[in-house]
């Protein structure tokens, strides 16, 4: 085969995935249209008193305009984004811990089963009694959340490696060190990023509760106080904000983990 020949494939490869990528944009940009229109023909029906989308529309200008929304995402951007990233920052670790070594995983995993028994949701009356009413036992529960979520991913990534790659590596000579560069963490790695996407679902579905916590401002505060008021709009305001929220950070955390996983074959 000349060389022009084996260029030319890669090339062809690549197009066929931007036309898939493409393909699904088109696809989402439906079900969305779909989605809208089936929420407004139930309401315009009656079968369900829920707010139409233009009145939500509405209210998403009259809440950007007074720059309400701006300040509850900051808030609630804040709190998930702290709590989530400590969480992840100590789950890797120690999930790299207790799978390389048996003796601290015979140590922790009775106590991280335990806890993962426990909804973080449970702990609120602890943390506040504990921890007081400001920003800290809010950022607790949703760490708490994120943490037992990508700890768990990790480990099981760690000792689900194939014992042949390891062994393999030690007949040719390499050391502990060496294994658990070359071999642990390039293995585990789409266990770990799986677990931090499902921390992060955690961790926005834990920010509502979270703000219970005497919130001031937040996403899930403002559809605790609409709640009071029969405020429909403004809740489906925080919960569509919210939900977009997620679905942005879910995507960029999707590139990292195809960037760092090129490797891998995908359907």
């Amino acid at each position: 085969m000349s060389a022009p020949a084996k260029i030319a494939k890669p090339l062809r490869q690549d197009g066929k995935g931007q036309g898939a990528d493409l393909s699904s944009l088109a696809l989402n940009l439906v079900g969305l249209v779909a989605g809208i229109a089936g929420w407004w023909a139930l309401t315009a029906s009656g079968a369900v008193g829920l707010p139409p989308p233009p009145d939500v529309a509405r209210k998403f200008v009259d809440l950007i305009a007074n720059g309400q929304l701006a300040t509850d995402i900051l808030s609630s951007l804040a709190r998930v984004l702290t709590g989530f990233l400590l969480g992840v920052l100590l789950a890797v670790p120690i999930g790299f811990v207790m799978g390389w070594y048996k003796v601290a995983r015979a140590l922790i995993e009775p106590y991280l089963q335990f806890f993962r028994m426990i909804p973080p949701l449970a702990i609120i009356p602890l943390a506040i009694v504990t921890m007081g009413i400001d920003e800290t036992p809010k950022i607790f529960v949703i760490f708490l959340a994120s943490f037992l979520a990508s700890v768990v991913a990790t480990y099981q990534g760690v000792i689900s490696v194939d014992k042949t790659m390891i062994n393999a590596a030690r007949v040719l000579g390499a050391k502990d060190l060496t294994i658990f560069l070359r071999v642990i963490i390039p293995a585990s790695t789409p266990f770990i990023l799986v677990g931090v996407r499902i921390g992060l679902g955690s961790a926005w579905a834990t920010l509502v509760a979270a703000e219970l916590i005497a919130a001031q401002t937040g996403l899930g505060y403002r559809m605790q106080q609409a709640q009071l008021y029969y405020d429909l709009a403004t809740i489906f305001v925080s919960l569509i904000t919210i939900g977009l929220l997620g679905l942005a950070m879910d995507r960029l955390l999707l590139a990292v983990e195809r960037r760092l996983t090129v490797w891998q074959e995908r359907v």
